[in-house]
């Protein structure tokens, strides 16, 4: 899948068939249901913050909204799996192993400082290794 996360046809017509039986996902007009899902593959494949999301996807907080519901409804978790055994789909399945988040997203502090003891720091060196 190249980094601007474009579907192949293929792979949005399961996608599309999918989305189309779960009773929570909203899929609207299907040409734009594909934009959201490449914005959401988009944003998964690159790490970026929701803020810095192409303008061609559609208006970033529009995206998250639906996004979060999504999240909210199980959608992507039904989604992941009814495709985590389709060799096709390999490259859509995005899972927290492969995703980075800012420290801040787990709830640390914005500034996030690093204090060690000096005193510590030196003992460890200067003692020997406790076991091999």
């Amino acid at each position: 899948m190249s980094s601007s996360a474009k579907l192949s046809d293929s792979q949005w017509r399961k996608i599309h068939a999918f989305l189309r039986t779960h009773r929570r996902a909203y899929v609207g007009e299907p040409g734009s249901c594909r934009l959201f899902v490449e914005a959401v593959l988009w944003i998964s494949r690159t790490g970026a913050q929701w803020r810095f999301l192409p303008e061609k996807y559609g208006s970033w907080n529009s995206v998250y909204k639906r996004f979060a519901r999504w999240c909210d409804h199980g959608v992507w978790e039904a989604m992941h799996q009814q495709f985590i055994n389709d060799p096709d789909m390999e490259n859509l399945i995005v899972d927290s192993t492969i995703v980075r988040a800012h420290p801040c997203a787990a709830g640390a502090p914005k500034k996030m400082v690093v204090k060690t003891s000096k005193r510590w720091d030196a003992a460890a060196v200067a003692s020997p290794p406790k076991s091999m």
